[in-house]
C-alpha cells in the first residue's frame, strides 16, 4: 500500500476556483508543494466527476501525488484513485474495505474523540479531524474541536491525522504542534490568486518538509 505524505492536503471545490479550471488550480498548487489531493465535488454529474478525476490523475501520477476521492467509491475505482475519504454518514468502513480491497487508502472524517476511536478500530488508514477551527466552507459540521480537541485525539489514536477547518497560514504551525500530521486546505488554496505561492506560504509557515513521499 502506498503511504501518502498528508502534510499539505488540498481539498478541491470548483465553486471557489475563481473561474479557473480545477486542473489549473491543482497544477499550480502542485508546483507550490502540495502532497495530496482530495477530489471533493458535491454538485456535478458522475460523468463529469470521472472526467475531472482523470484530468487530475494526469497531473498527479507523474509527481507521485496521491488522489483521494471524497465519498464516491465508484468514481475512485473508475479513475484508479489512490483512495477514498468517507464521512460519518457515508458507507461503513467494513463495506468500503470489502469493495476496495486492502491496498486502497481509506480516510474517515471524525468530529469527536469517540468518532476517532471508532474509525481507528474499524481500520481507517488516516483520520480527517474536522473542524479544528470555524470555517465558512462547510456549514453542516460539528462545533470546532480547537487545538485541545486535536491534542486529545492525538494522545489516543496512532494514525495519521489530517486537520481541516479554518486552516490558514497564520495558524497552521499551531495545528502541527498540536499533533496533526497534515493540513487540509480548501479555500486558502482554491481561491488564492496564486495557488503556487499560497502552497509555498503554508509549507514555510508550518515548517513542512519538501519531501512528498
Amino acid at each position: 500500500m502506498m503511504q501518502p505524505n498528508y502534510s499539505l492536503y488540498l481539498v478541491t471545490d470548483r465553486s471557489l476556483s475563481c473561474g479557473r479550471s480545477l486542473a489549473q488550480v491543482v497544477e499550480e498548487a502542485v508546483a507550490g508543494g502540495i502532497t495530496c489531493v482530495q477530489l471533493r465535488e458535491k454538485d456535478c454529474s458522475t460523468r463529469q466527476f470521472v472526467a475531472e478525476g482523470l484530468a487530475l490523475q494526469k497531473i498527479l501520477t507523474p509527481q507521485n501525488i496521491p488522489l483521494i476521492v471524497n465519498d464516491r467509491i465508484d468514481v475512485a475505482m473508475a479513475i484508479g484513485a489512490t483512495g477514498v475519504h468517507l464521512g460519518q454518514d457515508d458507507m461503513e468502513m467494513s463495506h468500503a474495505r470489502r469493495i476496495l480491497g486492502p491496498d486502497c487508502i481509506i480516510g474517515i472524517s471524525v468530529e469527536s474523540l469517540d468518532d476517532a476511536r471508532e474509525a481507528a478500530a474499524a481500520g481507517a488508514d488516516y483520520l480527517g479531524v474536522s473542524p479544528v477551527f470555524a470555517t465558512p466552507t462547510k456549514t453542516d459540521t460539528a462545533p470546532p474541536l480547537g487545538l485541545e480537541g486535536l491534542k486529545a485525539i492525538r494522545l489516543e489514536v496512532d494514525l495519521p491525522l489530517v486537520a481541516i477547518g479554518g486552516i490558514k497560514s497564520d495558524n497552521c504551525a499551531s495545528v502541527i504542534a498540536a499533533g496533526a500530521d497534515g493540513l487540509a486546505v480548501v479555500s486558502a488554496l482554491m481561491s488564492a490568486p496564486s495557488p503556487r505561492k499560497a502552497a509555498v506560504a503554508f509549507r514555510l509557515a508550518a515548517g513542512l518538509s519538501k519531501n512528498r513521499m
